[in-house]
């Protein structure tokens, strides 16, 4: 049994790693073939008209213009295995301190989505499985169509204006109040200007948990066993953690790991909607610039977590079901 549990987190380790190369790959590709550039977008038409041969010489050395593309990969690869990730060219800081700051913002942001996204769209998922064709299961149907279809950066500017702008409850973007010193901020104030963009992943991130979750609940309650529960006269919440809890748990925890992804994806527009200084942003940012070494470094860092999260739900299963655990789901 260790051993089988031993060779399928090695074999997931290695496939996370071939997708990680992939996935840098493709990225410096694109970026290669993006039609931006880097002078133009960075310096500007006017500045760089103004330049003499030297000074464009001496810019396009610092930005790897003339470098050749398969010299800079490796040259870039390199640097990265052995723990350099190189220097921001927008930030003039070590990616890796850029990264440091701007992934904290992002992580207590989408901490905040992930968690309630996850409570709340299981939660609706098992009411509406549980009272199928019932009014709670049509309101929570419909909710979950209806937010499911709607752009995240449309519910980002409408949540915005609503209360940030007519309302004032929120603040308007930003991740800590303007003027005030690195030394001075609380918790709560990073909590306060946390609350609209979380909100707004946590939103659309119900949707799709939520749906899952009910069609598994109906699959319970339609099962042998739930209807011989229901003849010996248990019902409500006493049919629910005896037969439906355990048995809901399993792909809800597939699904809760899986949309790891999609709030990483979503939080690059709300970032943008907020202005909210996190990673997504800064991905937007270095992109624009054509910041080689921090966008290369941001695709991986993202990588890791969406193929991290999607492991660790396969670990956890082990825990949640027994029959992973004695090597039944491991092959």
């Amino acid at each position: 049994m260790n051993r089988q549990r031993a060779v399928f987190l090695v074999k997931n380790i290695l496939r996370v790693l071939l997708l990680v190369i992939c996935v840098s790959i493709v990225t410096f590709a694109l970026m290669k073939a993006s039609p931006v550039d880097p002078l133009q977008a960075n310096v500007g038409q006017a500045a760089l008209g103004s330049m003499s041969r030297e000074q464009k010489e001496k810019l396009q050395e610092y930005w790897g213009v003339d470098t050749p593309p398969v010299e800079q990969y490796l040259s870039w690869a390199e640097d990265f295995i052995r723990g350099d990730m190189g220097i921001s060219l927008l930030y003039r800081q070590p990616v890796a301190s850029v990264i440091a700051v701007k992934l904290a913002n992002s992580l207590f942001l989408m901490a905040m989505a992930w968690v309630i996204s996850g409570i709340l769209g299981f939660a609706l998922g098992v009411i509406s499985g549980m009272n199928r064709g019932r009014p709670a299961d049509k309101v929570i149907r419909g909710y979950c169509l209806l937010i499911s279809s709607t752009p995240v950066f449309w519910l980002a500017l409408l949540l915005l204006m609503v209360f940030g702008v007519w309302l004032g409850i929120f603040p308007i973007g930003l991740s800590v109040p303007i003027g005030v010193e690195a030394g001075g901020v609380t918790f709560a104030d990073r909590l306060y200007h946390a609350v609209l963009p979380a909100l707004t992943l946590s939103i659309t991130g119900v949707s799709n948990i939520a749906l899952h979750t009910r069609e598994k609940m109906i699959d319970i309650m339609e099962s042998d066993y739930v209807l011989f529960a229901r003849m010996r006269g248990e019902t409500g919440w006493r049919l629910f953690k005896y037969y439906g809890f355990r048995n809901v748990l399993f792909p809800a925890v597939t699904l809760q790991f899986a949309s790891i992804s999609e709030i990483f994806g979503g939080s690059v527009l709300v970032e943008q909607v907020f202005s909210y200084p996190g990673l997504g942003q800064a991905a937007v940012s270095a992109g624009l610039g054509s910041d080689m070494p921090l966008l290369m470094a941001i695709t991986i860092v993202s990588a890791l977590f969406v193929f991290g999260g999607n492991l660790t739900a396969n670990l956890l299963y082990g825990v949640i079901d027994p029959r992973v655990r004695r090597g039944g789901g491991t092959k």
